[in-house]
């Protein structure tokens, strides 16, 4: 509920501080006090639309702040922590307009957008005029209030989960579809590109053995020349090896007659031809390694140059042509089983339209029987607000090609106002007065349901007076048990049934000193002031004491 309202340099209000009463809260006062002013403050604090008009002259900037005390699990908290705001059990909400035209908007001195406010403010207060077709003029709505009054909205909320179901059903079917088409399409490549890369079965790490046996090969002839010349010098009779050979044969035969002598030389010169035979084995190894069989470099050629081809045509290293292979495999093979798939998530398209069909049907079914009993409790609440001969009925329907998250349904409030008229929607039927009543007897039947916790009532009461007026002030004060009221009205008989009873006028400033400005002032009266403002009421400037005892009757009357 609302329990302060700030309202600083704001058109004709220089400075208001209101604290609120649960209950019903009238605002009377003379016509131009300002009523409207402050209706219009309290409107930009919930996130209205801005405008540099509303600063009052002179001043630089507005300011208007607004404290709701809420539960922790009121869906306004909900609200504020989608848009990131932090919040406990008080919601405020302030507001901040710049002569200049820009605003600034702040949640619990968080600073926020005027959409949060917007939200939030949704969640908080409704306020209502006699042309103010909010809630009454959207069918959305009025589904909404019916579903409230039914006690539906977790069977509502259940087929806009399975509606969401179905359509994520639909999605994957066509996704896939679509997938499988181009697949399709592409098939005669896959099969072909496939059958290209199976036929020349690369394998890992095959370009570098073959580039490295091609390198070996081609260096492999210009060496073995080399190696035959060196393999040479052992192969005649002149050889270096064999006169090596024969000299350490003889210097060991001397051995014995001077060791001291020939020892180191006889062992560096058999150590000279151990070395000269390992050469020797070494050369006709190599040279027998540099043979090879010319075909040879011609097929590992032939096989680099087609791996390379393969891998330039289809844009992949060589080393990925194994992968690639095996990607083809998987689409063919996918291809091949996905009609399959197709046929399964078919079977889960229709089970998931079965269900949102099943309990959409149940739900319209629910919704016919909230409506009537809707319509019979609105029906009551006529013929005291002098709609005697009026008739209110909801219209529900249902078209199962239309349906939709909130289901078949489409939901319209309908009225006859008078015995033999056409009827008709609510708000192309009901005049502006009869609209007011409207809501104001749907209003109390679903006070306790769909309904925010403030709600505020713009002058419903105009034109009507004497038993009228005392009705509407009895359905106002029944409605204020179950949520805060806050009424601005002319009628004394809506104004004796009020808890807190708020004064509305036009006089000198606040301010003092040279500031010599009209401002608009709020105050609360007590139970001798209520009498007299009622009594003004009644009778207008001039208050006679029939008017006082008029007065004093309406209070004692309401209780």
């Amino acid at each position: 509920m609302l329990v302060r309202l700030s309202i600083r340099d704001i058109v004709l209000i220089d400075a208001l501080d209101l604290e609120f009463a649960p209950g019903l809260t009238t605002l009377t006062g003379e016509t131009g006090a300002g009523k409207s002013i402050l209706l219009d403050a309290f409107v930009l604090a919930l996130g209205g639309r801005g405008d540099a008009s509303l600063v009052r002259a002179g001043c630089e900037q507005g300011q208007v702040t607004a404290a709701f005390d809420t539960p922790a699990n009121h869906p306004a908290h909900l609200a504020a922590r989608e848009f990131g705001l932090a919040s406990e059990d008080e919601l405020v909400l302030r507001r901040v307009q710049a002569a200049d035209g820009r605003t600034r908007a702040f949640v619990n001195d968080q600073p926020a957008t005027a959409q949060a406010l917007r939200a939030i403010g949704r969640e908080l207060v409704e306020i209502h005029c006699q042309h103010d077709e909010r809630a009454l003029v959207d069918p959305n709505a009025h589904r909404e209030l019916v579903d409230a009054h039914g006690g539906l909205v977790a069977q509502a909320n259940d087929v806009r989960a399975r509606y969401g179901a179905w359509q994520a059903a639909r999605r994957a079917l066509a996704e896939e579809d679509a997938r499988i088409a181009k697949a399709r399409a592409d098939a005669d490549y896959l099969r072909h590109a496939h059958a290209e890369l199976s036929e020349l079965a690369p394998q890992e790490g095959e370009e570098e053995t073959l580039a490295e046996r091609r390198l070996f090969m081609q260096r492999a002839e210009k060496v073995a020349s080399d190696i035959s010349d060196a393999l040479s010098a052992f192969a005649n009779d002149g050889s270096p090896a064999r006169e090596i050979a024969q000299a350490a044969r003889r210097l060991e035969r001397r051995l014995t007659q001077a060791p001291q002598l020939l020892d180191a030389p006889a062992r560096a010169l058999t150590q000279a031809v151990d070395a000269l035979g390992l050469a020797e084995e070494a050369l006709e190894r190599a040279l027998t390694e540099t043979k090879f069989d010319p075909s040879e470099l011609e097929r590992v050629e032939e096989r680099l140059f087609a791996l390379r081809g393969a891998a330039r045509k289809h844009q992949v290293a060589v080393a990925d042509l194994a992968k690639l292979e095996e990607k083809f495999a998987n689409d063919i093979a996918a291809l091949d089983a996905s009609e399959a798939r197709l046929i399964a998530l078919g079977r889960a398209l229709a089970d998931a339209k079965r269900s949102y069909d099943e309990a959409a049907l149940a739900l319209s079914a629910a919704r016919r029987a909230a409506a009537k009993k809707l319509d019979a409790l609105v029906d009551a609440e006529l013929k005291p607000l002098r709609l005697e001969g009026a008739h209110f009925s909801t219209q529900v329907t249902s078209d199962a090609e239309s349906a939709g998250p909130e289901g078949i349904d489409r939901v319209e409030f309908w009225v006859q106002t008078n015995p033999g008229s056409r009827p008709g929607p609510l708000t192309k039927v009901a005049s502006g007065g009869e609209l007011a009543r409207f809501m104001l007897a749907l209003k109390v039947v679903l006070a306790d349901r769909g309904s925010a916790p403030t709600l505020v009532f713009d002058e419903i009461d105009t034109g009507v007076g004497g038993a009228v007026a005392d009705a509407i002030g009895q359905r106002l004060a029944r409605l204020a048990a179950r949520a805060q009221v806050l009424a601005v009205t002319h009628a004394p008989q809506v104004a004796a049934r009020a808890g807190q009873h708020l004064r509305i006028s036009k006089g000198a400033p606040a301010k003092t000193g040279k500031d010599k400005r009209v401002a608009t002032s709020v105050a609360v009266l007590a139970e001798g002031e209520r009498r007299e403002e009622i009594a003004r009421m009644l009778s207008g400037a001039a208050i006679t004491e029939e008017a006082r005892a008029a007065a004093a009757r309406l209070l004692e009357g309401a209780g």
